[in-house]
């Protein structure tokens, strides 16, 4: 096997896909190394969405932009289905409404609008229509099925643009020189190291410095006698009051201090609502968010119960019942979005910070490759 590539990626997860295919486009032959036998981490354990609305404001709503039209040409050639597309978000509390109004006087909401009743029902036939206040349509959004397509993408990158991946290689440390494996050493011009949450395997004084810690959510898969299809992704209010885009609005403030008056334990529980649909019709729903040094391996049955609590809420679904549960974790960061240092010159460590990776990583890989090799073009800001 080769031993010496132009662009050397640890880590097989979204991120390191997302540089794999910009470094592929910038003409550098790559390999991509992971310990396991097949992406295993937070980036299957999600819902494929794909989203754009609702990411933080600036630099990383512009990648979820961009991120979403590689995703799209992506899903095209490499043969993963598209499942829904938009995203729409119902609002029962008249201070959630008033999210909505604020968000869409903002840059990000131009080509968002508000919908009827009549509309709303058409995309989501199941939406409890008491106390509607007003419904939010998203053009932007895409689902796909992540434990699906990471495997395809990785397939498509392989037979279709030479990337060589390497499963089952652990990386041992890193060098300007390549990375050390079981195997021997792998020459890179260029190392990226896209660690997911290990924080102890590789650069783990450098992560360290930046006071990480881990997210713990728990996801659920929900099935109903007669489940209508669903057009669309679903968020709800308690979405309003935790994705940033909108929480960190001036008028996010009235909803989420009668969020926390409310409903205090799915607000400590990290809870808010997004359902999307698969192809056997059952929905992915979650999900909950509980912070600490390590992921939690055990699902809390109260966690389970405050999310479908909040997915009554919003979907009329007689005889809903649960047939699949699951924890996913990922690194965390009040005070970011990503982390990208660069521990040498031709070295990045690359990780995003907060649970988006699947919306905003194919525009990240663009980022940092550019960063790498063509730094004069390259938004460094974007980076910061």
């Amino acid at each position: 096997m080769r031993d010496k590539f132009d662009v050397v990626i640890v880590g097989a997860g979204i991120v390191g896909l997302g540089a794999a295919l910009a470094a592929i486009k910038a003409g550098k032959t790559v390999c991509v190394i992971d310990r396991d036998a097949r992406a295993n981490g937070a980036s299957i354990r999600n819902f494929g969405f794909i989203t754009v609305t609702g990411q933080r404001a600036g630099a990383h709503w512009a990648r979820a932009r961009r991120s979403r039209d590689v995703w799209a040409e992506v899903a095209e050639q490499a043969g993963i289905p598209v499942l829904q597309r938009g995203l729409v978000m119902p609002a029962y509390r008249p201070e959630a409404a008033e999210v909505l109004h604020g968000f869409l006087a903002t840059d990000m909401g131009s080509d968002c609008r508000l919908i009827t009743m009549d509309e709303a029902l058409r995309n989501l036939p199941a939406l409890r229509q008491e106390n509607l206040a007003d419904v939010l349509y998203s053009p932007h959004e895409l689902r796909v099925e992540s434990r699906e397509a990471l495997p395809k993408i990785a397939a498509w990158l392989a037979e279709t643009h030479g990337v060589e991946f390497r499963w089952q290689t652990a990386a041992k440390d890193i060098g300007e020189d390549g990375v050390l494996t079981a195997s021997g050493l792998l020459r890179g011009e260029s190392i990226l190291v896209c660690p997911g949450d290990d924080f102890s395997t590789l650069l783990p004084g450098l992560i360290a410095s930046h006071h990480l810690t881990k997210c713990t959510l728990q996801m659920l898969r929900v099935n109903a006698p007669k489940m209508p299809s669903l057009g669309s992704a679903l968020m709800s209010d308690h979405s309003l009051a935790r994705y940033e885009g909108f929480s960190l609005l001036d008028c996010a403030k009235p909803l989420i201090a009668h969020l926390d008056a409310e409903t205090p334990a799915i607000r400590a529980a990290g809870i808010h609502l997004i359902a999307v649909q698969s192809a056997d019709g059952s929905l992915v729903v979650g999900d909950s968010h509980v912070y600490g040094p390590q992921a939690e391996p055990f699902a809390r049955a109260d966690f389970d119960e405050l999310i479908l609590d909040v997915f009554d809420e919003v979907l009329d679904l007689p005889a809903r019942h649960v047939t699949e549960r699951w924890c996913g974790s990922y690194t965390s960061s009040p005070e970011r979005t990503i982390l990208v240092e660069r521990p040498a010159k031709n070295i990045r460590l690359v990780m995003v910070t907060g649970g988006t990776g699947a919306s905003t990583s194919f525009a990240l890989g663009e980022q940092v490759i550019a960063d790498l090799y063509n730094p004069s073009t390259a938004n460094t800001e974007a980076l910061a």
